[in-house]
């Protein structure tokens, strides 16, 4: 019985672990991105994102256009660099394609 309660307790915690997702959010300005030019900057926080220590201004990445995209996501690699720090740091990205 203990057994197969562990079993399955293992099975629910592997599951959980590989279908977590990576979160990301779209924003679209005027009338969204006019090219394929990208500016891609890291955002860090602390303390599983509660606490911003740098973050990254959109509108200064987009230099003056006036349509553009951000999409700001946590990557894979952002994603590893959490779970290394357990969450201490945690870094996003954000890209503005105009």
């Amino acid at each position: 019985m203990i057994k197969k309660t562990m079993k399955m307790m293992s099975v629910v915690f592997a599951a959980s672990m590989l279908l977590t997702s990576c979160y990301s959010y779209t924003s679209v300005v005027g009338s969204g991105s006019q090219g394929n030019n990208q500016t891609t900057k890291w955002n860090h926080y602390v303390i599983y994102g509660l606490a911003p220590v740098g973050v990254s201004d959109s509108k200064q990445m987009a230099d003056g256009a006036k349509n553009y995209t951000v999409h700001t996501r946590q990557s894979f690699v952002n994603g590893l660099v959490s779970a290394i720090t357990f969450g201490i740091y945690t870094p996003t990205v954000t890209t503005v394609t105009k």
